[in-house]
């Protein structure tokens, strides 16, 4: 499996560093936070899947006619098993090269779970703490508050609560400034509040994870990814970087619209692959299903069932995540984040979500623990219609009312003339 390795800030300070006792104890979570069981304690009724996948594949026909996307692929898995696989379109409209099943997408933010689950093991193992202190074994690492610094710990930067203004330098990282400067500039920016007081999602603070693991491994991030999670799951075509991606035999360009429901291939950034712990996996979908399989708990001999309670634990309150979309704001009564994923109560019950966006790609996974009930959707285009069919889909599974999230029901909106130079900023799940 091809890879680009990673270049970690700490290659000149390594031999500063000092090791951290290793205590398998779980990251700093809000008192009225709850355990989430992976075990399934109810099933939906096997009528109502049923309708509900036949009413996903009407749906996703109907995007299909109106061009929304360039190319998709999504998966519906139900008690451990891929109940429904669909894709549609393009992996690239210029050859006409069409999105098949083993397809490689960018996966954005996605690429944060596998991070979180990579370092759960090494808990597991006891090469480090989630309360490991960055300080102490990153010799570069400060904060405008070195009080704060000394607090900062790993379960406080996968938990997205260092207490760093959101999104801290991912404009700089867009602008192609080396992710070493930029975790060297942390010290420079004013906290929002201390260490796991509040919500600050990170892309860059968050890849320090790699950082750290190497230091405490003496092995690079990406390997052990692919040792300890890829290959064993059987994630075949899964790899980080843009030289893996563009290396798989099928993969997905990313794609603007060209008017007249056409789309125009483009080719990839490279700016959030400098941050491959939040934002650099590939994977197909096949891949995904695995993936997914594996975070309900169907596979306990790569995850096991105490390691997924700690990942999906709700840690801090994200109220602003309950606000976003019209599906969030009449949907989620609760809205935390744990490491890696959301935890959403959503419909009353319990959601595990993420979502992720690159400048021509967009991902979405979302699951209820007590019913064993998944989704995955990956497409390469900057259509949000598609974000509206998951909550479609979940209301459907849930029995609640139907609403047309994705605006599949009224008529399409009118083509929009084709930019020359689009938005800037589009990572920001």
């Amino acid at each position: 499996m091809p890879f680009r390795p990673l270049t970690l800030a700490l290659a000149s300070a390594l031999a500063l560093s000092v090791a951290t006792p290793a205590v398998a104890a779980p990251p700093r979570q809000d008192p009225a936070t709850r355990v989430v069981s992976n075990v399934p304690s109810a099933q939906i009724p096997p009528a109502r899947v049923k309708a509900a996948l036949g009413d996903y594949r009407h749906w996703l026909d109907e995007l299909g006619r109106r061009h929304s996307v360039a190319g998709l692929a999504t998966a519906v898995v139900v008690n451990d098993k891929v109940a429904f696989e669909y894709t549609m379109g393009y992996a690239d409209a210029s050859t006409k090269a069409p999105v098949q099943p083993n397809t490689v997408f960018r996966l954005a933010s996605l690429s944060k779970a596998f991070a979180t689950g990579l370092t759960a093991l090494l808990v597991r193992d006891g090469k480090l703490s989630w309360d490991t202190r960055l300080i102490d074994v990153l010799p570069f690492f400060k904060l405008k508050d070195m009080q704060a610094a000394e607090q900062v710990t790993v379960g406080d930067i996968l938990g997205q609560r260092a207490g760093l203004p959101r999104n801290t330098y991912d404009n700089m990282l867009e602008d192609d400034v080396p992710y070493e400067e930029l975790v060297r500039k942390l010290d420079e920016v004013d906290m929002a509040c201390g260490p796991g007081q509040c919500y600050g999602y990170q892309n860059v603070a968050f890849s320090l994870i790699g950082d750290v693991i190497y230091t405490e491994t003496g092995d690079f991030f990406y390997r052990l990814v692919d040792k300890r999670i890829f290959y064993p799951l059987g994630m075949k075509t899964a790899s980080y970087g843009r030289a893996a991606l563009e290396a798989s035999p099928s993969w997905a360009r990313p794609h603007r619209p060209a008017g007249h429901g056409e789309w125009r291939p483009f080719e990839p950034k490279e700016a959030y692959y400098r941050v491959a712990p939040a934002a650099g996996v590939n994977a197909s979908l096949r891949d995904m299903e695995k993936w997914l399989i594996a975070q309900m708990g169907g596979r306990p001999d790569v995850l096991p069932a105490d390691l997924l309670e700690v990942l999906h634990a709700p840690g801090v309150a994200t109220p602003v995540e309950m606000h976003s979309t019209p599906w969030r704001r009449a949907r989620i009564t609760q809205a935390h984040y744990a490491l890696g994923w959301r935890v959403f109560t959503y419909g009353g019950e319990t959601l595990i979500f993420h979502a992720g966006a690159v400048q021509g790609y967009r991902t979405m996974i979302g699951f209820f623990p007590k019913y064993h009930v998944g989704i995955v959707t990956m497409w390469n285009s900057a259509g949000a219609a598609p974000s509206g069919l998951m909550p479609m889909m979940f209301d459907r599974l849930l029995g609640l009312p139907h609403v047309d999230w994705a605006g599949l029901e009224s008529p399409p909106p009118p083509q929009k003339p084709e930019r020359k130079h689009g938005p800037r900023r589009h990572h920001r799940r």
